[in-house]
């Protein structure tokens, strides 16, 4: 202990031990009849214990000092304790002899109702007995601190659920007295995460419905109705002539060509929903990828790409969904008569996606990531999700997105390496 002391207390030490040393040797000196009794010897002595009070006085105020903040520090910790959790003590019966407030304020129950009671009364039944007698073998037979979320029951009769560490305590003759307990309250946390797991239930069912009813629609009866339309077409041009369905034909195929590509980012999207599912990535020309995603939407020709681009590690799909989700919010968030997108890399790092629109910076650009989140005086109609989904795509590559504000528009800047 004396090593985290103050070198002035340290040097007081060595001081005192070498005063009291000195003053040792005279004493045993005078039993051993070396040295006589002598006025001069006498001085000494009392010299010594003079000497020795001052440097003894600087490590016992240091001791004090020390002692005191100790116990500053710990009624400070005690107070955040008995503020923030539960705290209770039991016999070595499980009688409850003491709660705090926040104990009474969480389960509903006053003071005096819980004294003398056992924890019992607050048992929901979810937990089997055998859950109790594992807390009781490992506080009471191996001596250590047992912990776990525990769902009580209020006095109201609803739920709560409580992180519980308990631990037994025992006397100097090793003799079980009594238990201490302190809980923590995550009854949000708990049925936050419990309404996650059902809406992620519900997620996975409606991908399992994109995943595989919509692809018998989208896969196979439109193709084979295509298919079939053209056969009987071929066998009577004249009619095809004479109705002009060359141009309708045409739309219906780019129309399903187009909405397979985004069927296909959905599938993959979907895909990540299982547990432990990984992204499915392909070395993959970007620049081509990009061009043949784009060729079958109406806004092809506001788009330019300008420059190579680089071959990335992707999942095509959703790379040409993230990146398409950035080039439709440039054209729509855009007031200008000439609406324009650029992409191209502005360094070896980083690829960019560049419209003349209204402009966002990063400030805007974090916040409006967040689901749900849309500009209060935006006359635009959406849902809050593009950003937040473009987002989660490419930083699921790895890639790191961002935006600049300029003169005329933002650049979208997604950093690759």
């Amino acid at each position: 202990m004396f090593v985290d002391f103050s070198l002035k207390s340290k040097i007081s030490l060595f001081v005192c031990i070498f005063i009291m040393s000195c003053y040792f040797v005279m004493q045993v000196m005078l039993e051993a009849g070396v040295l006589p009794l002598t006025h001069h010897v006498i001085h000494f002595g009392t010299a010594c214990i003079s000497l020795f009070i001052m440097p003894f006085g600087v490590i016992l105020m240091e001791i004090i000092g020390r002692y005191q903040s100790d116990k500053v520090k710990k009624k400070a910790l005690e107070r955040i304790l008995d503020e923030s959790c539960l705290v209770s003590r039991t016999d070595r019966q499980g009688r409850i002899t003491e709660v705090n407030d926040k104990f009474c304020e969480v389960s509903g129950y006053l003071a005096q109702e819980l004294l003398g009671q056992d924890h019992k009364l607050l048992n929901s039944g979810l937990q089997p007995r055998s859950y109790w007698g594992n807390m009781y073998t490992v506080t009471v037979k191996y001596k250590s601190i047992w912990h776990d979320i525990v769902t009580n029951r209020a006095k109201d009769g609803s739920l709560y659920h409580v992180k519980t560490w308990i631990m037994a305590n025992f006397d100097d003759q090793d003799k079980l007295t009594g238990f201490l307990s302190v809980r923590q309250d995550v009854t949000n946390l708990v049925e936050t995460l419990q309404q996650i797991d059902k809406k992620n239930d519900y997620l996975e069912h409606a991908a399992k419905i994109l995943r595989h009813d919509m692809h018998s629609g989208i896969n196979t009866y439109l193709p084979r109705g295509i298919k079939s339309l053209e056969r009987r077409l071929e066998k009577k041009p004249e009619v095809a002539k004479q109705l002009n369905l060359s141009m309708p034909l045409k739309l219906i195929k780019d129309g399903l060509a187009h909405t397979q590509k985004v069927y296909s980012g959905v599938f993959e999207f979907t895909n990540l929903v299982r547990k432990d599912a990984s992204l499915n990535r392909k070395p993959h020309d970007t620049k081509e990828i990009l061009r043949n995603y784009l060729s079958l939407t109406s806004y092809s020709d506001q788009v330019v790409i300008d420059g190579n681009l680089p071959v990335l590690e992707v999942n095509e799909a959703l790379f040409c969904t993230a990146i398409d989700n950035m080039i439709r919010n440039g054209l729509k968030y855009n007031d200008s008569k000439t609406k324009m997108i650029m992409i191209k890399m502005v360094d070896d790092e980083t690829l960019a996606v560049i419209d003349n629109g209204r402009g966002m910076s990063q400030e805007e650009f974090e916040e409006l990531s967040k689901p749900y989140l849309r500009k209060q005086d935006q006359k635009e109609k959406g849902t809050g999700l593009g950003l937040s989904i473009t987002t989660a795509i490419l930083k699921e590559h790895g890639y790191e997105v961002s935006a600049k504000k300029q003169e005329t528009g933002t650049m979208m800047r997604i950093k690759i390496k």
